[in-house]
């Protein structure tokens, strides 16, 4: 399945337009920064199965797609009342807009005027119909920031998803069916994305073949969270939502991505360097085999040296066949014991950055202390019974989501060393902390080791 392409036009970069825009949802969203408020997940580990008894989750499959947030603006007039005129735009995590024409979004009490400013979280996909092959571009809505000005971010889960059905999805819905013409005109379809409970996880993996996108885990979101922004260091299965977590918008505990640990993957920036001709040391050899240097992201432009990426021979035939550029891009790559290294999986163009430091070392850790399928479904009745009994004896005022017990990843390390040591390379020569090398920028030193860029 592919990739999708953002719809409509972007506005220009450090424009006016963009400028108000980002104040804009600055503003209603409550976030004091101009960037990209989506919440972000944290991989699922061993310490997360006791999660899924103790606390409401829910489960949804994990799209792969685009992630943007569907902003819809609303003139108001003196009394605060919607006087017509919406501006709807795509917001992605390169912290870029697009423009968007065609939609129209109603109000959910009277469709004659327009629903307020409201903020959606999402996935853009691509889906295709198996009999057909026919593409179709659609928005899966999962959460919602804010809805028809009112800010939603410290509601529980449940709520925020109430509100997303009822007062977006269900007008726009009403609309659609009883104007059927509008639909030639929007830039893709829209749909709320299903959510279940934690326990209902097998029925969940029943369903992904019917999928018409692609989807690579799942999402397990905690009910009683509220939406965390993303921070400009944690901008990174099924998804387990907690139904009682209130939307917070860094990356957000209370959100949990699932991937079997040997799908785990992690997007680094991609650096070749070329060894010399061999009759003229000082011009490189740019059709000899490079080394696939892959580097973390350490925040504002900077990356360091983290690893290198396993390619085959034929491989670099191909990448030279396909005249792309692979150099100084954004690459995602999983980790392949077989050959005790990275493989490419695909480019990442819709990211602005890879993975920082802190993130690709917390997806080292869900490798190492990965759950597999299985170990996930045997805990179905536990995590049932445990959720019924809550259901039972509710609380007067539900508690706040524990924090978390994370295993440090030297202890990780320690662990799993010992039990899996076969499916992983040394972790003391390729996990270790980072390190400054001579290799960390792409403009660096021209020769290394006796090798050019």
């Amino acid at each position: 399945m592919r990739i999708p392409e953002i719809p409509g036009r972007r506005v220009e970069p450090h424009s006016e337009q963009e400028e108000w825009l980002k104040t804009q949802v600055a503003a209603i969203s409550g976030v004091d920064r101009h960037r990209f408020p989506g919440s972000q997940p944290v991989s699922f580990s061993q310490a997360d199965l006791a999660r899924l008894e103790s606390e409401d989750f829910w489960v949804c499959e994990k799209s792969d797609g685009v992630r943007v947030l569907l902003v819809i603006l609303t003139d108001l007039d003196a009394q605060g009342n919607g006087s017509g005129e919406q501006v709807v735009r795509l917001f992605d995590r390169n912290n870029d807009f697009y423009e968007l024409d065609g939609f129209y979004f109603p109000h959910h009490e009277n469709p004659q005027k327009p629903m307020l400013n409201t903020i959606v979280d999402g996935e853009l996909v691509c889906d295709v119909d198996p009999r057909t092959n026919q593409e179709t571009l659609r928005f899966l809505a999962f959460d919602c920031l804010v809805v028809n000005n009112e800010n939603v971010m410290s509601r529980f889960l449940d709520k925020r998803y109430g509100r997303l059905k009822e007062w977006f999805y269900k007008p726009f819905l009403r609309m659609t069916k009883d104007h059927s013409h509008v639909v030639q005109n929007h830039p893709f379809d829209i749909q709320v994305k299903d959510i279940k409970p934690s326990y209902h996880a097998e029925q969940v993996f029943a369903e992904l073949p019917k999928l018409k996108h692609g989807s690579d885990g799942l999402i397990y979101t905690c009910v009683n969270a509220v939406y965390t922004p993303a921070t400009d260091s944690n901008i990174d299965g099924l998804i387990y939502t907690c139904v009682n977590a209130v939307y917070t918008p860094a990356t957000d505990s209370n959100i949990l991505k699932w991937k079997p640990p040997s799908e785990n993957s992690i997007d680094f920036k991609l650096v070749l360097r070329f060894p010399p001709l061999k009759n003229d040391p000082s011009v490189p050899d740019f059709g000899a085999k490079p080394v696939f240097l892959l580097q973390a992201w350490s925040g504002s432009d900077r990356y360091e040296q983290y690893d290198s990426m396993y390619v085959e021979d034929a491989e670099w035939e191909r990448m030279k066949a396909s005249g792309q550029q692979y150099d100084d891009r954004i690459v995602e790559v999983h980790w392949d014991p077989s050959v005790s290294g990275w493989r490419w999986m695909r480019f990442r163009d819709d990211k602005q950055n890879g993975n920082h430091r802190s993130i690709v070392e917390k997806i080292i850790q869900s490798i190492m202390d990965g759950v597999e399928k299985d170990t996930l479904l045997e805990r179905s009745n536990a995590i049932r019974n445990a959720w019924k009994a809550r259901q039972a004896n509710p609380p007067a005022h539900p508690p706040p989501p524990a924090p978390p017990t994370r295993p440090t990843l030297a202890a990780s390390a320690s662990s799993f060393s010992s039990v899996h040591h076969s499916q992983l390379p040394p972790l003391d020569l390729r996990y270790g902390p980072l390190a400054s090398s001579q290799w960390s920028k792409v403009a660096g030193p021209a020769v290394v080791a006796g090798m050019k860029r």
